[in-house]
């Protein structure tokens, strides 16, 4: 499934793929532009431009009112339109308009699209999840299972009219569950299934001493962050379902450092949130989740001895355990990061959570998670290459997973071969964090802030690293503007090296960084 890019001169992600995501397997128990980010000065033309939330909701209402002839231009059937899903505007007045897609009026799963044009509006390229040309027969004589909504699948090359349910349930260890399943409508053959749940002043139990927003209230003040969007922060006080209750406090100052006061997973989970929304607007010039200056929310204590913390689309909002024990609340920093992510990218490429696209969607959010890291670069919680350090998952002080070399985990895979699609998606995830690591980094022996790494390729050739900074402006600007719901490993090899291409030139040692890199781990 690898989307095809087209550039030429001239002018659905599956929106309900990506719901959610945890950071564990399931069961495993243990008005008008704004200021640039403040390293403009370093960053590309081509790298994605600071919007404000007036700014991109008037480039999405132009992208609606110029649909029918998008879709004329870019040579769509008579049957087909355009649904605007998200748009991005370079620094050089480039535009990067992603849109969903129906055919006859039922969307098209697997069917999502990027237009790319210049600054004066000339199309460059499209790049579509799939290729192929739809025509489908949208009548039926079977009837719509009860639940179901009739849809065109797309995703998998060949175009066919089929049903989509989703079904609602919880995992054994308290995930909540919202599978979805696509069935052939002629036939009744299941055709694909996805999980859409993918299974961070106070003082913070991960981060230290810590400024988080707050908002005064009848005299007290709630945990509403008005600086970032509204986040809010509950207290589920141990029940699985509804909001929750919003944090409060007399005199502003919030949790005592440890599990003992319900607050302080709060201030991690309100710290974690505001860091990531600094993280994307101070780097990528994203204005929250959305890029719309809406915050999500938080919720905090959810079950009784769950270990695990997820992302859920429906609600977007971010839920986490308190771990084993009710004792380590999986609110660190990184774990944050990694959840509100999983929004990210259900909102632009729509990486379906399943075979080498749902790896790319877990990896993601580790790349993300750690790029968030260094920049809060935080003397309590240093930044590294590995996540989860801080909550201690594993009762031994180990990471949850290791980027610079994944199979350090028991789980997790280095290299990419032929069927890592069928690999649970937390562990085909260690191709492209070994590829992020390495393209950062750089191969062989080194300590970075104290952490010792000595990361592997499969060629057995060195890789030179390029720093971070320059590895997260490619990542990110791939994710948005070049991968799609379909997008596997060969064609985020693809994605990438276009997004370094246009940000630092074909001839240039980042270009040449990319390509080295993914072939370390055995992409070409």
């Amino acid at each position: 499934m690898t989307p095809h890019i087209s550039r030429r001169r001239t002018g659905l992600a599956l929106s309900t793929a990506v719901a959610a995501g945890a950071l564990l397997a399931a069961g495993l128990s243990s008005g008008g532009a704004v200021a640039q980010p403040a390293t403009a000065e370093k960053v590309p033309a081509a790298a994605p431009a600071a919007l404000s939330a007036n700014a991109k909701a008037g480039l999405l209402k132009e992208a609606d009112t110029a649909k029918a002839d998008t879709a004329r231009a870019i040579g769509l059937g008579a049957q087909e339109k355009l649904v605007v899903r998200d748009v991005v505007k370079d620094r050089d007045g480039s535009l990067h308009t992603r849109y969903e897609r129906t055919y006859q009026g039922l969307p098209v799963l697997g069917g999502d699209l990027v237009v790319h044009t210049d600054k004066a509006g000339a199309t460059e390229g499209v790049t579509k999840a799939v290729k192929a040309e739809l025509k489908v027969d949208t009548v039926t004589t079977a009837a719509t299972p009860k639940g179901a909504r009739k849809v065109v699948w797309a995703a998998d090359g060949t175009p066919k009219l089929a049903f989509e349910k989703v079904t609602k349930s919880v995992k054994k260890d308290g995930t909540p569950q919202e599978l979805h399943t696509v069935t052939d409508a002629a036939t009744g053959k299941q055709l694909f299934q996805w999980d859409a749940v993918h299974a961070g002043t106070g003082e913070s139990q991960y981060s230290g001493t810590v400024e988080i927003g707050t908002t005064a209230s009848g005299g007290g003040f709630e945990l509403t962050d008005g600086e970032r969007g509204g986040h809010k922060t509950y207290d589920l006080k141990n029940g699985s379902s509804g909001t929750g209750t919003l944090f409060t406090d007399d005199d502003d100052k919030w949790g005592d450092g440890t599990p003992n006061d319900p607050a302080t997973a709060a201030v991690d989970a309100a710290y974690g949130a505001g860091a990531t929304w600094d993280y994307y607007e101070q780097v990528h010039g994203r204005s929250g989740i959305k890029g719309d200056g809406v915050g999500a929310y938080s919720r905090v204590h959810y079950g009784n001895n769950y270990v695990n913390a997820f992302w859920t689309d429906s609600c977007f909002c971010m839920t986490y355990g308190d771990g084993a024990g009710n004792a380590a609340p999986l609110t660190s920093l990184d774990v944050a990061a990694h959840e509100m992510t999983h929004g990210v990218t259900s909102v632009t490429a729509g990486l379906v959570y399943s075979g080498e696209s749902g790896g790319l969607n877990e990896a993601t959010s580790d790349i993300f998670a750690t790029a968030v890291e260094f920049h809060a670069n935080s003397e309590d919680d240093v930044p590294d290459y590995l996540i989860g350090e801080k909550i201690d998952i594993n009762g031994d002080g180990s990471p949850l997973r290791h980027m610079d070399e994944p199979s350090k985990d028991g789980s997790s895979e280095d290299y990419w071969y032929d069927g890592i699609g069928n690999v649970d998606v937390h562990y085909s995830s260690g191709v492209a964090n070994h590829f992020f690591y390495l393209l950062s980094e750089g191969s062989g022996a080194k300590e970075i802030n104290g952490v010792s790494y000595d990361s592997p390729t499969h060629d057995g050739e060195p890789v030179t690293g390029i720093g971070i900074e320059k590895a997260e402006q490619i990542w990110f600007k791939a994710l948005t503007q070049y991968m799609t719901s379909t997008t596997d490993y060969a064609a985020a090899r693809e994605a990438t090296l276009e997004a370094a291409s246009e940000l630092y030139g074909a001839d240039s040692a980042e270009y040449q960084g990319v390509d080295r890199a993914w072939a370390a781990v055995n992409v070409s």
